[in-house]
Formats: C-alpha cells, sequence, structure tokens
C-alpha cells in the first residue's frame, strides 16, 4: 500500500485531529528536517529519517521514535532532534538502539519509566509505584534484559508473588514509616503488581524499546468480591459508636472524618486532603482539585455542611479541613481510630470504604436513578458522566442532601 508524503508544522492540535482509515500516510516536519510522524490503522507513530555513510550519497535510514499519546509533539521533537546530532556526530541511533534493546535490563527499564513515563500520575499513586517496583519487579526480573522477558517469565513472575517469594520481615531500625511495612505478597499484590509490570512494558513498547508487551494475555488471579454494603440498622450501630467514642475522648479529627466518610460516600483521601478552599458553602458542594479521579465536584447535604461549619472557626481559609497535629500536611491517623469504631460497633469486616458502598445502596433504595447516584458519588468515568452531564446542579443537590439525611438518621438510630 503506497505511503503518501505530506508536510505540516506537527503540533499536538494537528497529530490529534490526523486519522486514518485503511489508508496509511506520513507527515513531516516543516521545522525539523527529517522529523515526521505515519499515519496508520489504530497508529500514529513518531519517526526520524536520516542518512548515514556520506551524504546523499549514504544509505537513507528510518527510525521510528515512539507513539503518540505515549509521546507528545514537542516530546518527540526533542528526540528526533538528538537522534540527528548522533547522525551529524557520525553516529547511526538505529544501531545505538539496537545495542541499547540488547543491554538494557528491567531495573533499567523501571528506573527509565519512573523519570519519564509518570508526569500524570498522582504523588501517591506514584509511592505506591516505586514501592511496588522495588519489594517485587526488581527483587524478581531486575536483572533480566527487556528482550528476554516472555510469556513464560511473566507467569512465573506472577505466581512467585502469590507464592510469597518476595515477601520480607525485616525490621526497620529507628522511626517506622509505611515504606517499612512487611512485603507479604499473595494473590491481591501479584495481580497489582502485573498490572504495573504491564504499564510499564507498555510504555516501553511506545517507546519503541520492545516490539511487543509480554504481559498482554497473561491471565491475573481474580480478587475477592469486595463489596459491602452498609444496612441502616448498621448505619445505627456506627453511630452509635461514633458517639461513645466521642465521649471517651478519642480524636476529634477521626471521628469527624469518619462521620463525613458515611454522609458523603466519598473515599477517604478526599476528605482527609480536603482544604477549607475547595468548600462551597453558598451552593452545598465540595470543589475537589486533586482526587484519585482529578479535579471534580461532589454535591453535599445540610448534615454535611453543618458539621463543616461547626469546625470552621479560625482556621486560615486555605488550609487543610483536618491539619496534622504537627507540620504543614493534613491528618493521616483515622484508619487506627476506625478499628476502634467498627469493633465497638460489633462490625469488625467493615471497610473505610464500604461506606461508599454503604452511601450508594442508601440512594438506590431511596429509589435515586443511577446516573444521580453516579453524580453524588463523583464517579469521573466517561460514561457515566455523560448520563448525567444535563442535571441541573438544584436536583443533584436535592438527591445528595436526602441520601446525606437518610444516613445521617440511620447513624442516630432512625431520630
Amino acid at each position: 500500500m503506497r505511503d503518501d508524503q505530506k508536510t505540516a508544522k506537527l503540533n499536538k492540535t494537528l497529530v490529534d485531529a490526523l486519522s486514518s482509515s485503511d489508508s496509511r500516510f506520513t507527515v513531516w516536519d516543516t521545522e525539523l528536517k527529517g522529523f515526521g510522524i505515519r499515519i496508520g490503522p489504530g497508529a500514529k507513530t513518531y519517526l526520524v529519517r536520516y542518512r548515514v555513510g556520506g551524504g546523499r550519497t549514504g544509505t537513507l535510514k528510518q527510525l521510528t521514535i515512539g507513539r503518540h499519546g505515549t509521546l507528545a509533539p514537542d516530546e518527540a521533537r526533542k528526540i528526533a532532534k538528538a537522534k540527528l546530532a548522533e547522525v551529524a556526530a557520525g553516529g547511526d541511533p538505529q544501531t545505538s538502539r539496537e545495542k541499547k534493546r540488547q543491554e538494557m535490563t528491567i531495573s533499567e527499564l523501571c528506573d527509565n519509566y519512573l523519570q519519564n513515563g509518570v508526569s500524570t500520575k498522582k504523588a501517591s499513586t506514584l509511592y505506591v509505584d516505586r514501592s511496588r517496583i522495588e519489594r517485587h519487579i526488581k527483587p524478581l526480573l531486575g536483572g533480566l534484559k527487556i528482550t528476554e522477558v516472555t510469556r513464560a517469565v511473566v507467569e512465573k513472575f506472577r505466581d512467585d508473588i502469590a507464592k510469597g517469594t518476595t515477601a520480607v520481615a525485616t525490621k526497620p531500625k529507628g522511626k517506622r514509616t509505611r515504606a517499612d511495612a512487611p512485603v507479604t505478597g499473595g494473590k491481591g499484590a501479584s495481580t497489582r503488581t502485573m498490572g504495573l509490570l504491564g504499564g510499564i512494558f507498555s510504555y516501553a513498547v511506545g517507546r519503541d524499546l520492545v516490539a511487543t508487551n509480554p504481559v498482554r494475555g497473561v491471565q491475573r488471579f481474580k480478587g475477592k468480591a469486595a463489596e459491602r454494603f452498609l444496612s441502616v440498622e448498621e448505619y445505627g450501630r456506627l453511630g452509635a459508636a461514633l458517639e461513645a467514642c466521642t465521649a471517651d475522648g478519642y480524636n476529634d479529627q477521626a471521628l469527624t472524618i469518619i462521620r463525613l466518610l458515611l454522609l458523603t460516600g466519598a473515599r477517604k483521601g478526599e476528605i482527609e486532603q480536603l482544604r477549607w478552599s475547595e468548600v462551597d458553602f453558598s451552593s452545598k458542594w465540595l470543589r475537589l482539585g486533586d482526587s484519585k479521579t482529578g479535579a471534580k465536584a461532589i454535591p453535599v447535604g445540610d448534615a454535611v455542611i453543618e458539621i463543616l461549619q461547626n469546625r470552621r472557626g479560625n482556621q486560615i481559609e486555605d488550609g487543610w479541613v483536618f491539619p496534622a497535629a504537627s507540620g504543614e500536611g493534613y491528618f493521616v491517623g483515622t484508619p487506627r481510630i476506625w478499628n476502634v469504631v467498627r469493633k465497638r460497633a460489633g462490625l469488625p469486616d467493615v471497610r473505610l470504604h464500604d461506606a461508599r458502598h454503604g452511601h450508594a445502596s442508601l440512594a438506590a433504595a431511596d429509589g435515586q436513578p443511577l446516573q444521580v447516584i453516579g453524580a453524588i458519588l463523583g464517579h469521573k468515568d466517561v460514561k457515566t458522566t455523560s448520563r448525567y452531564a444535563h442535571l441541573a446542579d438544584s436536583p443533584l443537590r436535592q438527591a445528595a442532601d436526602r441520601v446525606s439525611g437518610l444516613a445521617d438518621a440511620a447513624m442516630r438510630g432512625g431520630k
């Protein structure tokens, strides 16, 4: 099939708009000679074209740089400039790449990924990724060349983590941090680390470091059904336990965070990391700038607003709603107090995240449409968003207030 040639200034707007069904064509950049992008069915690939061995009479070569999406046009252009500079100095980027492919280890690939492939990830997610790389991926695969990782190697990697091969039980010196937590392995750790390894190899494919992703298609362990829905009676038991813990002098910040989780269905991090600047008291929304799923807004009920107004006091306008006892961070002691609350409620199997499921079940039992429930919970899925995007703030706010009121009443034992 003929590869048509075109020219244009390559930028994100142009490249995003380029599309192809069955035809294949290349667009060469008008600013950097030799830099272009090949458009084909299902793929947009940046490349650089050059000659080695003597000017116009030299051998014409073409080197792929990476796929659009993994690379932005400006980033691809920088790489192309570096490759062309290598040619000008008498080198051959294609030969250098093949040598690099043969020599790069998984450990080096992981470091490359952490340096260049995680710009869109939240700091908390990156923290977990680094931990899984250091605890599981590097110990089991770090010394292998990236070209040596086959499907069979990945399957053994999966099984080794599940069996606890990477488990360690060392006692750290000095103050213990999350990074010092014991590594136990297991099927859950295996599945999550497989997901990360697959992402790292997708990055490598996008950078043209490997031809295929060996993780793709490898079966992972099925997770256990983790959803737990709170009943109205269980809300009442938790409400009574919260009152008892308050009377006994347990940490007020943790108890308030737990109340808000039960009343909003928000994620723990969204409440723990809430700032006063994100609380819209007048319209009764939490306008979160940085949640697990990015910026979003969550409608809340009167019971939530009342709790937040009582906390407002003299705290600084843009500070944390729940500041740490010392330093400039936010409060992180909720899980310890939650263990006390759930045991007092006689619900030792209930997790904090189950409050989110419970909120959804209360809304469903109240007859709220699925799209409204998704809006109340702040879902960011594109399909979910498109279903409720036409709804006005007022109906959502009314629904949020009603569901929050149901949760509040249940926690008060129906009073």
